[in-house]
């Protein structure tokens, strides 16, 4: 489980460094991006919660 953290903690990270420092110009382009970015970062919390609940059923 604790790879998974990190590796969560790295994309929270840089969800925030590009909300921070790198965003586009194009606030079309920066909503694309953040969606984008939002929606990995939901998807990888499903992923271990689904891993999780595998390990608590063996």
């Amino acid at each position: 489980m604790k790879p998974q953290l990190i590796i969560f903690a790295v994309l929270i990270a840089g969800f925030i460094a590009y909300n921070l420092f790198f965003q586009s110009p194009d606030d079309r382009m920066n909503t694309i991006i953040n969606i984008a970015l939002a929606s990995i970062l939901f998807g990888y919390i499903s992923f271990m919660a689904y891993s999780l609940l595998k390990k608590m059923k063996k």
